[in-house]
């Protein structure tokens, strides 16, 4: 399991997903005043673009510092970081 880590990119990310679900709030309200299917689909778009963006900021920033900061360790370490590198690259 790994060990908890401060995340320099947690703020932006909650940022980035708070409006994702503001979107995703329209897209529901959209859908029962039967808008037009354009409007909804451009909506979906920016919640699935809201999402991926703050994925991948939190990938990237566990990839910058946790993993980083695991490097130049024992052989043991090495292979949990290369473990934990491959197990979190399946989430891009």
């Amino acid at each position: 399991m790994a060990v908890p880590q401060s995340h320099v990119s947690h703020e932006a990310a909650s940022k980035r997903l708070k409006r994702a679900h503001g979107h995703l709030q329209n897209v529901i309200t959209m859908l029962s005043q039967d808008r037009d299917c354009l409007d909804v689909a451009q909506q979906l778009h920016a919640v699935e673009r809201a999402i991926a963006a703050a994925k991948k900021q939190l990938i990237h920033d566990h990839i910058d510092h946790c993993l980083d900061r695991s490097l130049g360790g024992t052989a043991g370490s090495s292979r949990r970081v290369l473990s934990e590198f491959k197990a979190i690259t399946k989430y891009l």
